[in-house]
């Protein structure tokens, strides 16, 4: 006899349908997994086993073959364990269905059939919605979790004769409504904090404002750490579609602690010591990177020149796309990574190149060789270059904080920029900020003073800006509008944003 339960998988971020198909047939007793499982997949006939004898059913002595469609697509994990003892009962006429078509059914088994929690359940519930599919079996761990997806019926279960009730008709429980998510606790690290470094902070401020890449270059102990780590604290919360694409992306790689949907934006802060697969993703099984992970919010590199230069290389399609695709003889996935670059570096080896409180000690070979780390590329991708000189004396004598700018009020210049730019960029696609304006929508959503157009002729003859460079201009300029609630760019700001596109140390 055949029996057919729909169970859930992921690829990329994305869920999708696995049919599970049972077939018990005459022969040597045998139980055998095909549709390309791997080994956690094999593995669950033992843990199917135990579970269906552990709790006073027969297991069929016959032979067993079990079939995951579509058949082509290689399937992952511990959730299909619930669905193929279902499945198995079914077929061997030891439980009836009375529910009727339109249940997704995953779950991880213990031996004595308790169910353990799995990774991907969220994407999966989307999938669910989207399809009209009624009804989502999951085990009481994942339950807060798939909530959050409406239109799903979410049945919690924390055993294998759970489900079975449920499908025999029992009773779906009742679900709370799933949490809202909150901005988080205040941030501990305000800008408060920072003294002096007011064209630093002023820099951040439009950074954030049009989410705008920025590399931060000046000695050690200037405070270029300082700054990149405060940015999340002037960022808006995550609007409901960008908080729900978060918590997907956490599902899929099993970091959800269900507390309601994320509403803080992403900082994500990998070491220099990291792969190229480890900040991108991939690898043998591929899963999301660290850019990834950042998706929505800030990537952090700290020490940029200490990283492989293949690695940074990697960033450059993901910083001009907004995603990443890994394509591998057995995969081939997408990852959203809509990221806000971050960066800091020294000037040179010893850090002290064109400061004038020490003296550097490094060759032109050596600054050369320390710079040539970073492709030109690379850096043309870069919208924001912020020089950061050592705090000066008189500031740090003072040690009064209460009289800094602080993250309230920075936060509070950001989010009126954002809330323009998510008016004049409501309904066209998914542009939400300045930086992402591509260069056919320039004219129309960048008006330009006859002044400013001059300012900028002029600066683009004396400088030589690559043309990307000169559309991050724009970008840039129209965010200091923002700033100032103006409707058209004006000379000042382009003036300001031309100040942010000179790399001083990196053209030295």
């Amino acid at each position: 006899m055949i029996a057919e339960i729909v169970s859930g998988a992921v690829v990329g971020v994305d869920g999708f349908a696995v049919t599970v198909e049972i077939d018990l047939a005459r022969g040597l007793p045998s139980f055998t997994i095909v549709g390309l499982p791997n080994a956690a997949v094999r593995e669950s006939r033992e843990r199917v086993t135990a579970a269906i004898r552990n709790n006073g059913y027969q297991f069929p002595n016959k032979r067993i073959t079990v079939n995951l469609a579509p058949a082509d697509v290689r399937k992952e994990g511990a959730a299909f364990d619930l669905p193929i003892a279902v499945g198995l009962l079914l077929a061997s006429e030891q439980i009836e269905c009375t529910v009727a078509a339109g249940v997704i059914i995953l779950g991880e088994l213990a031996l004595d059939g308790g169910l353990k929690p799995v990774r991907g359940v969220l994407p999966v519930a989307c999938y669910a919605r989207r399809n009209d599919y009624r009804y989502l079996v999951v085990p009481d761990a994942n339950a807060a979790e798939a909530s959050a997806v409406k239109g799903v019926a979410v049945v919690p279960c924390a055993h294998l004769m759970d489900t079975v009730d449920f499908l025999r008709g029992g009773a779906v429980r009742d679900m709370h409504s799933p949490q809202a998510g909150s901005p988080g606790p205040a941030c501990e690290l305000d800008y408060r904090h920072v003294l002096g470094q007011h064209a630093a902070k002023r820099a951040m401020v439009v950074a954030a404002a049009g989410g705008h890449h920025a590399l931060m270059i000046g000695p050690p102990g200037s405070g270029k750490t300082m700054l990149a780590r405060r940015l999340p604290s002037i960022l808006p919360p995550l609007e409901e579609d960008e908080a729900l694409e978060n918590a997907k992306i956490m599902s899929v790689r099993g970091m959800m602690e269900w507390q309601g949907l994320p509403r803080t934006r992403p900082f994500r802060s990998p070491h220099h010591s990291a792969s190229d697969a480890g900040l991108v993703g991939g690898g043998r099984n591929a899963s999301p990177g660290e850019i990834t992970l950042a998706h929505n919010g800030v990537l952090f590199l700290d020490e940029l020149t200490e990283f492989l230069r293949n690695v940074l290389e990697s960033l450059r399609q993901p910083i001009e796309e907004g995603r990443i695709v890994i394509s591998r003889a057995n995969a081939n996935c997408s990852y959203p990574a809509r990221f806000q670059l971050v960066a800091a570096m020294n000037p040179c080896p010893c850090g002290f190149s064109g400061s004038p409180d020490a003296v550097c000690t490094c060759s032109p070979l050596q600054r050369r060789r320390y710079l040539s780390k970073i492709s030109g590329p690379l850096i043309d991708r870069i919208g924001i270059y912020i020089p950061v000189r050592r705090v000066e004396q008189r500031y740090l004598e003072r040690n009064n904080p209460g009289t800094e700018a602080d993250s309230a009020s920075m936060g509070k210049e950001v989010l009126r920029a954002f809330a323009l730019q998510r008016e004049r960029y409501s309904g066209i696609g998914t542009m939400h900020r300045n930086a992402d304006v591509p260069v056919a929508l320039l004219d129309e959503m960048c008006p330009m003073s006859a002044e400013a157009e001059r300012l900028l002729s002029d600066a683009q003859r004396a400088v030589r800006f690559s043309a990307r460079g000169r559309t991050h201009i724009i970008q840039v300029a129209r965010t200091i509008a923002d700033l100032d609630g103006c409707a058209t760019i004006e000379a000042r700001h382009i003036g300001e944003a031309v100040q942010y596109r000179v790399p001083r140390h990196l053209s030295e």
